[in-house]
């Protein structure tokens, strides 16, 4: 799934630097694409790049919970590869913190910090790297 993941980012990042978003003169040769802004492979692009911006410090580069901060906290952020909560459940969490749904008092409400948009982006790239998927 790790190896999925990062071939929608490769793919998506390839045709962002191809041609703009939406624009109908992308050529398909097999490594750039026209991805569209509702397309699930921008969502995650975009979202990825909302994790880098709020979430790295504490879950890490690729979400396992082991960021530079992650030491510092009992209990140690989550690790978002394996995470069996649902989207709301996801949600909730990023809305509300941690604490608000009895989790850790460490993760921070970002309901206030990011948009709907970034929110639901974010929750893309959540379930792109998440490897219980199925």
């Amino acid at each position: 799934m790790r190896k999925l993941a990062s071939a929608v980012l490769a793919a998506a990042c390839t045709a962002a630097t191809a041609a703009p978003w939406g624009s109908a003169h992308a050529k398909d040769n097999g490594a750039a694409r026209d991805l569209g802004r509702d397309s699930v492979e921008a969502a995650v692009v975009r979202g990825s790049i909302a994790f880098r911006t709020y979430c790295v410090l504490c879950h890490g580069a690729n979400g396992e919970g082991n960021g530079r901060a992650a030491e510092r906290y009992v209990p140690r952020p989550a690790n978002l590869t394996v995470s069996v909560l649902s989207d709301k459940q996801k949600e909730q969490i990023i809305r509300g913190g941690g604490a608000s749904v009895g989790r850790s008092p460490f993760m921070p409400p970002w309901g206030q910090e990011l948009t709907d948009e970034q929110i639901r982006d974010l929750l893309a790239f959540l379930r792109a790297i998440n490897l219980r998927r199925s």
